[in-house]
């Protein structure tokens, strides 16, 4: 055991189930251990690095402005936190017209669910089985699953949960009593689970109706990751509320609430310490810049197609099912899952689980075909 393993077991609480690798430094869509072994990184530090490690025009935002200014608290204006929160107020739903800024996808959640009771007046909340919203008090509440859920109990009550794609499900559990229904347009934890158009729009029209908000939750959807700039432009859809984090400034903890325009808060309701602090702000608008500038959706678009057209060129023995959104991908097996995401790191590739049985792929989006048919090589010999 190296001696950088050796201080994380002694000093770190055992809350993740580590691999048996020490990354120290990063490279496009690779990352390199304390030997300099390179591995291809189809993580990305869980759908963060999705310009990959290290890119100059971040590391030069970064610098730049750690230079001037690290920290401003939201009682002071600050120029890079309004340059950030007009961009994101452009790149988003029309209607979206506000940007709560904070540090986490969680945390983002945390205030839509608080700012639809606020905005309502309403206390409940419907979300999906199998979906995944965080790990605070009120994500968790929002989350389905049992495993995330049960040590914590009781947890906020007032949520309840339906069948994705189900149409009829979702009429019954939204009623006078509902501040939100919060949905992911591609449920990663839960598997890489892509919503129907028809479902979505059936949830759209009957939060209209029945007076309840609409969150769409797009912390791993968003920022080019589906071959798009957001989810909902698969689907024409404008939410009342929209949280994103991850992808957002390619690395740097960042997480936004957008909101429309209908949406107050009074002060003194919700703040942050740390949100909008200059130096993720001026992280986020550099990674902005090079999604735009780059046309990284349609590279998204472009080379999810190519992974998933070189994967199934051969049969796949024990897979059961491949699903697909862009540059988001789950391979759902015939087994557990963990033997073979341990063959794939001794191969010298990094991927994640979504669920028990299924391979979770989120590489950078500034991968290269050469590096993808290394990983399509290595599945098929771990797979057939």
């Amino acid at each position: 055991m190296s001696d950088y393993k050796a201080l994380e077991e002694e000093f770190a609480p055992t809350l993740y189930p580590k691999r048996d690798l020490v990354a120290v430094r990063g490279e496009g869509a690779l990352l390199f251990d304390e030997n300099d072994n390179a591995y291809i990184d189809c993580a990305a530090g869980i759908g963060v690095a999705s310009l990959g490690h290290s890119h100059p025009k971040l590391v030069e935002a970064i610098q730049q402005q750690a230079a001037k200014l690290i920290t401003c608290p939201n009682i002071l204006y600050n120029d890079v936190r309004s340059e950030l929160l007009k961009k994101l107020v452009e790149v988003t739903p029309v209607n979206l017209t506000q940007a709560y800024l904070c540090n986490s996808g969680t945390e983002a959640n945390e205030a839509a669910l608080k700012f639809a009771r606020l905005h309502t007046g309403r206390p409940n909340f419907v979300t999906a089985m199998r979906g995944f919203h965080g790990r605070t008090m009120g994500s968790v509440s929002a989350t389905f699953t049992k495993k995330y859920r049960e040590a914590f109990e009781p947890l906020i009550p007032g949520f309840s949960y339906v069948p994705l794609n189900k149409i009829e499900k979702l009429e019954t559990a939204v009623d006078d009593n509902t501040a939100a229904v919060m949905l992911e347009l591609v449920q990663g934890e839960g598997g890489v689970n892509p919503i129907q158009a028809d479902y979505i729009a059936a949830a759209r029209e009957l939060c209209r109706q029945r007076g309840a908000l609409l969150i769409i939750d797009e912390i791993q959807t968003g920022f080019c990751r589906t071959g798009k700039f957001f989810a909902c432009e698969h689907f024409d859809l404008q939410p009342d509320i929209m949280t994103i984090a991850k992808a957002m400034a390619g690395g740097v903890p960042i997480g936004a609430t957008m909101l429309n325009a209908d949406i107050q808060i009074n002060p003194g309701l919700h703040g942050t310490t740390f949100g909008g602090n200059p130096l993720a702000c001026a992280a986020a608008l550099a990674a902005i810049e090079v999604y735009q500038n780059e046309d990284m959706a349609a590279r998204a678009a472009e080379l999810g197609e190519y992974f998933e057209t070189e994967l199934t060129r051969k049969e796949l023995s024990q897979v059961r099912a491949i699903r697909r959104l862009g540059l988001m991908i789950g391979i759902e097996l015939k087994q557990k899952v963990q033997e073979k995401l341990s063959y794939l790191l001794e191969h010298r590739i990094v991927a994640l689980p979504a669920g028990a049985n299924v391979i979770r792929m989120l590489p950078p989006l500034v991968i290269d075909k050469e590096q993808i048919d290394r990983v399509v090589e290595v599945l098929h010999d771990c797979l057939t």
